[in-house]
């Protein structure tokens, strides 16, 4: 018989009781960063450790509280999304603009996190008119299947979360240095819809040279900046199609990503849902499609470096009928202007 070495066992053992430590101290959903600052913009990004019961995770639901505001989820690949709307209690300064109504809850939908695996689910938003000192909580449904875990529970004034079953993630709320440093876009996407910061594709698009491909003329590409360390952009342009016969566009390829996806964004009875386009895009003839924020546009995935203002974005279109076409896209501010 092979002789045991103990040493093995020590290191297995003691790797053991770090996995079971570390599982148990943040076994339910929970937040990152668990502070963010007064009036300040911040990045909201929920860890879903395991899924229920040893079943994968197929959707997660935020409900988002009173004082966070102006919020845009960040999409992730293989996960459809969906932005329910709805008004605030109070009325928020954006810039100028007294706005009253926004998200209200955001899903994940229809995507597959095995239970072997962890990941987070980002939303930006910016903290209003919350005192320093407040808990803000964000209660979470996490759904695998027709099995359902809600980590709604919060304590009372001078309870401990620590005693819950199934704990709402909390943000608490610290003293901001003045206002701090307000960005107002997450991953070069508008998720914003009718916040009265929705930009268009033709008032943003910088000049650029018109690419043409058979009937097709390609007009004002642009991309949005994007915040450092963010794995998702956005890309827009015009495609007009100046022939007779229908055309489509099949896929979009470029260095700058691991992969571009189509993608559509609409809104019906206040709910937002953005979802993949494997088929693409129909280009009628005699017609003009536009890619902008809020509607039809490009995600470029597993970004390799975070799209920066004056950079420049190449892309490969695919055309059903025009074959390939060469784009540069403008990287814009995050705002567009």
């Amino acid at each position: 018989m092979k002789p045991i070495n103990t040493q093995t066992i020590r290191i297995f053992g003691l790797a053991a009781l770090l996995s079971v430590t570390a599982s148990g101290a943040e076994a339910h959903v929970s937040f990152l960063d668990k502070q963010a600052a007064q009036e300040s913009t911040t990045l909201a990004t929920l860890q879903v450790p395991h899924g229920c019961d040893g079943r994968a995770t197929t959707e997660v639901r935020v409900k988002l509280p009173e004082g966070f505001v102006f919020a845009k989820p960040q999409p992730k690949a293989g996960w459809e999304l969906e932005v329910l709307k709805g008004d605030y209690q109070k009325t928020y300064d954006n810039h100028g603009d007294k706005v009253k109504a926004g998200a209200v809850e955001i899903r994940w939908k229809n995507g597959n996190l095995s239970d072997d695996f962890y990941d987070t689910f980002v939303i930006q938003g910016k903290v209003s008119g919350v005192e320093a000192g407040t808990s803000l909580a964000f209660p979470v449904t996490q759904m695998c299947g027709d099995a359902v875990e809600d980590w709604d529970q919060v304590a009372r004034e001078g309870g401990d979360a620590h005693n819950l079953k199934s704990p709402a993630p909390l943000l608490k709320i610290v003293a901001g240095e003045g206002h701090g440093h307000d960005h107002d876009d997450m991953a070069g996407m508008d998720m914003t819809g009718n916040t009265g910061m929705e930009m268009s594709a033709t008032s943003a698009a910088p000049p650029s040279e018109t690419a043409k491909a058979g009937d097709l003329e390609i007009s004002g590409a642009f991309a949005k900046a994007m915040l450092p360390g963010q794995p998702v952009g956005g890309g827009f342009f015009t495609v007009k199609n100046n022939g007779k016969m229908d055309d489509r566009l099949l896929s979009v390829a470029s260095p700058a990503a691991g992969e571009v996806q189509i993608h559509e964004m609409v809104t019906k009875d206040n709910v937002m849902r953005m979802r993949q386009l494997k088929d693409g895009i129909a280009i009628a003839a005699g017609e003009t499609v536009k890619l902008e924020p809020g509607n039809l546009h490009l995600m470029f995935q597993k970004v390799k470096t975070p799209f920066k203002q004056g950079d420049t974005v190449p892309v490969t279109l695919t055309f059903e009928k025009a074959g390939k076409v060469d784009l540069v896209l403008q990287v814009l501010s995050a705002q567009g202007k």
